[in-house]
This record gives structure tokens, C-alpha cells and sequence, in this order.
């Protein structure tokens, strides 16, 4: 039999709470959970969603921060913030955050993020050639899910399809570029103002896409 954890755990739902990832009734719900009085799919039925989740991650933040200086970069977050901001909610964002050199979207309809994505790039490209833009103007690359995650945390969106997301927007898309979820290429692949290609990452275990504007 193992021995009784020894140390002290932070069981007070309101003081977890101050933590700003959950609320206090959430944690209440995983003690319910554990304890069985509550089942997961009660769970899942009370904090579940099906949404769209888009992943923007600015290029280049640490390196313009040593080589420029960290005004220069924070300038650049602002200068993105500004752009992105009117396209998602043009295209009906439910929530957007910004979180350094991130912002995260949330969309009810999947064909609504993915062009949102495009009209992105778009509109930062359009801006970097203009005379508002900086010396060090950034590039966005953006991943995209699709699919039943949890309206929990900032984002009000945590699961799998966020996993993949973000993995997608931060880690492996470049300047520019729009990569997918299998799910969210599914809910988009009958469109004909793009098209998509099948991509293999050795880093990544699950597929994904590249998705391309024909116009």
C-alpha cells in the first residue's frame, strides 16, 4: 500500500482559482469527478464546445528583441494586434486573446477561421508595405482545429484540437502559412478558393495540412 502523499496540497477551490486557469467551480467539478459524483460525460456535457480554434504566432520575436531591442518587438505585437484584430471579428470571432507574441481566436464556424487566416496573411502583408510599418515588420503563422474541446481556461478552449492548433501555429507553420487539423480540413476541403496539401512533419504524430488561397 502506498503511504499517504506527505506534503501539503492546495485543496481550496477559491484559492486555485486565483491561479486564473480555471474557476473555482470547475475545480469543484474535478473533485466530483475523482470522488464519482460526477460522471465524465456530466462533465463533458456541462463544459464542452464545438468550435474552431486558430493559433497566430508572430515570427522572428526573440531574435528582433537582441538584435533591435525589446521596444522594437513589443512595437511589432502591437502593430500585428492592430491588423488581426478587425479581420476576426469581420469573420464573427466568439473570443480572441492576445498572450505575448500569440493571439488566439475562437470561432463557431471552421470555414470562418480559415478565412480569417487568409485574410490575415493578407491584410500583414499589405501592411508591412505600407508607410505604418516598422523597420522590423513581423510575419504571422497560423494552425488551426477543429472540433469538441473544453470552454475552460483564458482561451475557453482546452483539448485536443487546441493541442494540435497551437502545436501547428507556434512550433511548425512559417511566415505566412496556414496549417490544419485532419478535422478542420475536413469541415473545409468542398471550398474552392483554396486548396490543401497533405504535409509530414518528423516532429509531429498526427496529420496535418497546408492550406493555400487560389486568388
Amino acid at each position: 500500500m502506498v503511504d499517504p502523499f506527505p506534503y501539503e496540497l492546495l485543496e481550496v477551490h477559491h484559492d486555485l482559482a486565483q491561479l486564473g486557469e480555471w474557476d473555482a467551480d470547475v475545480y469543484a467539478d474535478f473533485d466530483a469527478l475523482r470522488e464519482g459524483r460526477l460522471s465524465e460525460d456530466g462533465f463533458r456535457a456541462k463544459h464542452a464546445w464545438r468550435v474552431a480554434i486558430l493559433c497566430l504566432d508572430m515570427t522572428g520575436f526573440t531574435e528582433t528583441a537582441i538584435r533591435y531591442g525589446e521596444i522594437a518587438s513589443l512595437q511589432r505585437i502591437y502593430d500585428v494586434q492592430r491588423v488581426c484584430v478587425p479581420v476576426f471579428r469581420a469573420h464573427r470571432v466568439r473570443r480572441v486573446r492576445a498572450f505575448a507574441d500569440d493571439l488566439t481566436a475562437v470561432f463557431d464556424d471552421p470555414q470562418d477561421a480559415l478565412s480569417a487566416a487568409f485574410e490575415v496573411h493578407r491584410r500583414v502583408r499589405a501592411f508591412n508595405e505600407s508607410r505604418l510599418a516598422g523597420p522590423h515588420p513581423a510575419e504571422c503563422a497560423i494552425g488551426i482545429g477543429y472540433g469538441e474541446v473544453f470552454a475552460l481556461g483564458p482561451d475557453l478552449a482546452m483539448g485536443d484540437e487546441m493541442n494540435r492548433a497551437s502545436k501547428l501555429g507556434e512550433d511548425t507553420a512559417r511566415g505566412f502559412e496556414t496549417l490544419v487539423t485532419e478535422k478542420l480540413y475536413v469541415a473545409n476541403c468542398g471550398r474552392a478558393d483554396c486548396r490543401f496539401q497533405a504535409m509530414q512533419s518528423d516532429h509531429l504524430v498526427f496529420p496535418f495540412y497546408i492550406a493555400v488561397p487560389l486568388d
